[in-house]
């Protein structure tokens, strides 16, 4: 009898120890499951961004996170997706604001200090704290080769020669109120001629024929007559855009289809940066990604993958970057004058161009 109450004793205890292990052997390996799954790094860029996807793959591997890569349109309408949604940010990390939508960025209050080794480091570019510059280049306006020599009509080689009914009607430019690349060259127009004569321009041009697009890809693979049922053989878009063209032809070339126009006041020099989000998280994989993006690897794969020139001074150029190369001079307002002016010429421009 005695016998039996131990041993009936001895097997509820046995039970009850089983359970108890069960459990934290369970809780235990839903910890290693939880550590085994990487956290996850939210990323906000302009639809231009591109890395190859082995060198993403690294970098999750290297940091431990998974990215979560969101386009938003071009570089004006990120940030402006990045102000609608500061109250509850849908980024940690921001990549592809620049000097262009700089001020705009520090006036609305959406970007957080980084004290990292790349927001010291030596650039070829500058932009203000908090952003860290990645790469720069140049917005000019590409002409296509093959339908000026057809027709034998030469190339305006200054505004005056642009705002021409003849040329004005050629152009395609996109609005600065959403696209940077369009910004840019607003700024260049009024940093060469002054703010009155750069909107008497703009309406010359608006009054001659010149087309307007939302954003860069829309003008330059829809409008710009290199692409398929584009009509206007000059386009607003970035010096590096004719080594695009020999990079992605199908057929080996040795001469690129396009080229850029320097005409003085149509040139300007465009810094990219990436920086944290304010309100954002995870910020130890979003300071690692900041680096990355100032890596001799990354910094080699933007020229031809974004595009761009790389800021590293000690990075070498793509060999294809010989039909890219830098213009000797470009043209801005003063930052003062950019910062307290900025929004007011875009709505000028709006107004002129426009409406």
């Amino acid at each position: 009898m005695n016998h039996g109450i131990f041993s009936c004793s001895f097997s509820s205890s046995r039970r009850r120890a089983a359970i108890v292990l069960f459990s934290l052997g369970a809780a235990c390996a839903g910890a290693v499951q939880a550590q085994d799954k990487p956290a996850e790094l939210r990323v906000l860029t302009h639809s231009s961004f591109a890395l190859p996807k082995p060198l993403l793959a690294q970098f999750e591997k290297e940091a431990g996170v998974k990215l979560r890569i969101s386009k938003a349109g071009d570089a004006g309408e990120m940030l402006n997706k990045l102000i609608l949604t500061r109250k509850a940010p849908v980024a940690d990390v921001v990549f592809g604001i620049d000097n262009t939508l700089a001020a705009k960025a520090l006036a609305a209050g959406v970007l957080d200090a980084y004290a990292g080794p790349a927001a010291s480091r030596d650039s070829l570019a500058a932009l203000p704290a908090p952003l860290v510059p990645v790469d720069y280049g140049f917005v000019t306006i590409n002409y296509d080769k093959a339908w000026f020599a057809k027709r034998k009509q030469a190339l305006p080689t200054t505004l005056e020669e642009l705002a021409l009914p003849a040329n004005a009607r050629l152009l395609v430019v996109q609005n600065p109120a959403t696209s940077s690349t369009g910004y840019g060259f607003l700024l260049a127009t009024i940093g060469a001629l002054g703010e009155e004569k750069a909107f008497d321009w703009w309406a010359r041009m608006r009054q001659g024929g010149m087309k307007v697009a939302k954003g860069w890809s829309e003008a330059y693979y829809t409008d710009f007559s290199r692409a398929e049922g584009g009509i206007r053989p000059l386009v607003v878009s970035y010096s590096t855009s004719p080594a695009a063209e020999v990079f992605y032809s199908k057929n080996k070339i040795t001469e690129s289809p396009t080229g850029s126009l320097v005409i003085p006041g149509a040139v300007y020099r465009q810094i990219e940066g990436i920086a944290l989000v304010k309100g954002g998280g995870a910020r130890v994989a979003a300071g690692k990604l900041i680096e990355f993006m100032r890596s001799p690897e990354v910094q080699k794969q933007i020229q031809t993958e974004m595009w761009m020139y790389p800021v590293d001074a000690a990075v070498a150029r793509a060999d294809v970057m010989k039909f890219a190369p830098e213009p000797a001079q470009a043209d801005a307002p003063a930052e003062q004058e950019l910062s307290d002016k900025g929004a007011a010429w875009v709505a000028r421009w709006t107004k002129v161009v426009l409406k």
